[in-house]
């Protein structure tokens, strides 16, 4: 359904172009689409000088009179009757409050009390044979003029005292429950003194969230929803629409402030950012709230928002309104609720249609079937001179001269002048605040069809029935929760303006979940769409917030680096990877890392295999060529069987650099280095002999006769054996000092764990490796100075290039291996192995080997022969 209302005038014009249009207006046929479902229909019967009331204006000349009844109960009633009460700041002493202005939803509320009296006491199954009476009084929306009835309402029945006593039990004040206030703050401050006697208490509007304490106040109720379920639906609506950069504005009283603390406090785990928060000042009349309306505008706009949410009741939001578009404020999406949207107070303001739109929630309620015939039935009783005067009898027998803060303009009041209001005012929580109390009372009494015992009942009494069990009110159930309250669920109302009209669009529904529909709702824009407000686009996956300026709400997207990720857009940090997996730039998620290492099908790790096995493959070809021609003068004097037995160290080392290639083990990483020493060391124990024995006979010859026997025949095989003991015994100490160890490496490769030998020990590298060394240097030094004559071949010259070639290598292999943490490691490594044969190969086995396939003829003794006396004088020389 969907409630519209013609702005009403500030002042009702009696003249007769005014009453013609108002007879036109009000006529049945032009009310029933815009009234609820159910109220009127064509057939239904009008009260008799309905038609009247309405077009020439009843004069409610006794209404003032129809808020007091006696009864066997007395239900205070506090209601806002009027507004705007004069002399407040300017009140120097304790005299009666009053209030300027009418409030027609305060009248209505009021009304809407008396009318569920009237329904309890004409019922013959809720409460026979009990009548109900009623109190109402006038609180202004003011705390000192709401404080005046509420210590009325405490008063000992009967007095105007209140009793001072250690024990209430049986204390019997005025009233047996109170209906009211409207106002959250008015709440407050009444709920202290009636919850301190016990005295149940109902508000049907109050939804601050500090009342649902129910230690500090536990007689208080509500037939509302508190606000916290009204601020989470209206974070549903601003996640539905896509608004993440918003303003608040609150009035600046509890129901205000309460509301937008539960917003603030939600928005901020909701992705919802608040471009300013502002407060409405509560005295408006003050000279200085005119200039803080200013300065919210201002900052408003200078926010560059497109949506305001605004907290407040219907006048300060009319203050907000009137400035904002008397300044110039563009159009915005204004978020409001009940409290300022359905009052004809803000849709009243001038030129109201320039705000841009309103969506807002109200309460779900039902209509109060009857209420509408009821008033009028009523206005048109006013009247009657008969009806007022027992009306007067009646209000005087309830102690009138105590205090007279009722309705001091309601005798003023036609029926047209709240007729519109009439219509659109929620007064099913007041009904139900009633019957609340009603059911209680019910209960308490033990009533059963044939009526109820008149036995004395305290208000405290009725607690426990209000707490735990349910009631009905026209057939719907009603039942306050553990924070005395219900709720009903929210309607989303959108105002739809037609010529001047406001219309009261239902677009949506709220009951934990938000259901909006969206092709109902016709927005500012030129499109009709929704607006954007953002101070940042939303995040895509694998992006965090970086927060930018001054304002924490503002930021840009960044993309996670690599080996990070972000699983939500909610984070300011992406979340580094365990280090076993990884995940490329803007990643959500974290990928297994891959392994690294010199696989075999590698095209680089295929050439060096390949390249090794032919050394592999020439160092077998020259050993079975020497041991072919191990007789011959050249490869006697090469060493004989010992140059084989080192052409198969080569070979074996040759062959070591598999070792290399494949998935690493920690076995594999302590045997690499172990090989490469012990080839190259039997290598180099078969070359030694030869090199001592030259430098016996070129630098030592007085020597040679006696030592040379220890480097050559038989004794050369004990030193050979003994340079290897040698080495093994290194290889011992080098698997106890510190062995290469397999490590596994996440840093150096993005996507990858790098798979290498790492060295343990430096220390125990030099010692395995220093020995080959040295003996490389001694052969060095032992051969480089020798010359021989062009007749006779050169036997030194092959050592001293082979022993020279290992040392230059080991140089840049040392320099590089110790700086190197990738697969090209291993590379390096087999490069070394490869480059040391090679090297041996080419300078010392290959010539000989030329020798013996292609020179045949210079394998002789006079050739080959051993250095002459002469030869070793011209090497010394």
């Amino acid at each position: 359904m969907h409630f519209t209302k013609q702005i009403p005038p500030h002042a009702f014009n009696p003249s007769e172009l005014y009453l013609k249009r108002l007879q036109e207006q009000l006529s049945l046929d032009s009310l029933l689409p815009f009234l609820p479902p159910g109220l009127f229909s064509p057939t239904m019967k009008v009260p008799e000088g309905l038609w009247l009331c309405l077009s020439f204006g009843c004069a409610a000349s006794c209404l003032s009179a129809q808020f007091r009844r006696p009864g066997d109960f007395i239900l205070g009633g506090l209601f806002p009757f009027g507004k705007d009460t004069v002399n407040l700041s300017a009140r120097s002493q304790p005299t009666l409050l009053r209030c300027e202005r009418l409030f027609t939803d305060g009248l209505i509320w009021a009304l809407g009390m008396r009318f569920a009296i009237d329904q309890i006491n004409n019922s013959s199954s809720l409460l026979p044979g009990i009548r109900l009476g009623y109190d109402m009084y006038d609180t202004c929306f003011e705390p000192l003029v709401a404080l005046q009835p509420s210590l009325l309402f405490l008063t000992r029945r009967g007095t105007s005292a209140i009793g001072v006593l250690c024990n209430y039990t049986e204390y019997e004040p005025r009233v047996t429950a109170v209906i009211g206030p409207h106002k959250s703050d008015l709440c407050l401050l009444t709920a202290k003194l009636f919850s301190s006697f016990l005295i149940p208490q109902v508000s049907y509007g109050a939804s601050s969230e500090s009342l649902s304490n129910t230690e500090l106040y536990p007689s208080f109720y509500r037939t509302v929803p508190g606000d916290k379920n009204l601020v989470e639906a209206m974070v549903l609506l601003l996640h539905q629409f896509g608004w993440n950069w918003v303003a608040t504005v609150a009035s600046d009283d509890e129901y205000g402030r309460g509301a937008q603390a539960l917003f603030l406090s939600m928005t901020g785990t909701n992705n919802i950012c608040i471009a300013f928060e502002g407060l409405i000042p509560a005295e408006l009349t003050e000279p200085s709230a005119r200039k803080q309306l200013e300065n919210t505008i201002k900052l408003i706009n200078s926010s560059k928002v497109n949506v305001v949410v605004l907290f407040a009741h219907s006048l300060p939001a009319q203050a907000l309104l009137e400035h904002s578009i008397r300044m110039g404020l563009g159009k915005k999406v204004w978020i409001g609720t009940e409290a300022w949207m359905l009052s004809d107070i803000a849709a009243s303001t001038p030129n109201i249609q320039s705000i841009g739109t309103v969506l807002g929630f109200v309460m779900r309620a039902g209509t109060v079937p009857g209420f509408q015939e009821y008033v009028a039935e009523l206005f048109s009783s006013l009247r009657q001179e008969e009806f007022c005067r027992k009306s007067r009898e009646l209000s005087g027998l309830v102690n009138a001269e105590v205090l007279d803060t009722h309705c001091q303009q309601c005798d003023r009041v036609t029926l047209g002048d709240i007729w519109p209001m009439l219509m659109v005012t929620l007064v099913q929580p007041v009904q139900v605040a009633v019957y609340s109390v009603a059911h209680a009372l019910h209960r308490a009494l033990g009533c059963t069809s044939k009526g109820c015992p008149k036995t004395p009942i305290r208000s405290w009494q009725l607690l426990h029935f209000m707490n735990t069990l349910p009631f009905e009110v026209n057939g719907q159930s009603f039942r306050f929760d553990q924070s005395h309250g219900t709720n009903t669920g929210y309607k989303l109302i959108f105002w739809a303006w037609r010529d001047g009209t406001v219309t009261y669009l239902p677009v949506g529904d709220y009951d934990q979940s938000l259901y909006i529909r969206k092709s109902e709702i016709q927005f500012h824009t030129a499109d009709k769409k929704e607006p954007t407000s953002e101070c940042f686009r939303r995040c895509q996956p694998g992006q965090f917030r970086r927060i930018k300026g001054f304002n924490l709400c503002c930021y840009d997207c960044t993309d996670c680096s690599e080996n990070t990720f972000l699983s939500s857009t909610d984070s300011t940090s992406c979340s580094p990877c365990p280090q076993q997996q990884w995940a490329p730039a803007r990643s959500t998620q974290c990928l297994q890392r891959g392994e690294r290492f010199l696989f075999w099908r590698e095209p680089l790790a295929v050439a060096l295999l390949t390249l090794a096995a032919l050394t592999a493959a020439l160092s077998c070809v020259a050993a079975l060529l020497f041991l072919k021609h191990l007789h011959t003068p050249l490869v006697r004097q090469a060493g004989g069987a010992r140059s084989v037995l080192g052409l198969l160290w080569l070979l074996l080392q040759a062959l070591s650099c598999g070792l290399y290639v494949g998935r690493p083990s920690a076995a594999l990483c302590a045997l690499q280095q172990l090989s490469y020493a012990l080839c190259l060391n039997g290598c180099f124990s078969t070359l030694l002999p030869k090199a001592l024995h030259i430098t016996l006979l070129t630098e030592f010859p007085h020597c040679a006769p006696r030592l040379l026997c220890w480097v050559s025949h038989g004794r050369a095989w004990l030193l050979v054996v003994v340079s290897l003991l040698i080495q093994v015994l290194l290889c011992c100490c080098h698997l106890y000092l510190g062995p290469d160890e397999l490590v596994v490496d996440y840093k150096s490769l993005p996507s990858e764990v790098l798979l290498v030998c790492g060295t343990q020990s430096w220390a125990a590298f030099a010692l395995l490796h220093g020995y080959n060394n040295c003996l490389a240097f001694i052969c060095f030094l032992c051969t480089f100075m020798v010359q021989t004559s062009g007749r006779r071949y050169n036997v030194a010259r092959g050592i001293t290039f082979a022993t020279l070639i290992c040392l230059v290598v080991w140089i840049f292999f040392l320099v590089i291996f110790a700086t190197l943490r990738t697969v090209l490691r291993a590379v390096t490594q087999i490069c070394t192995v490869l480059a040391t044969a090679l090297g041996i190969l080419a300078s010392y086995f290959l010539p000989k080997c030329y020798i013996l396939v292609f020179r045949p003829d210079l394998n002789t003794e006079d050739y080959c022969q051993n250095l002459t006396e002469e030869e070793a004088e011209v090497s010394r020389q």
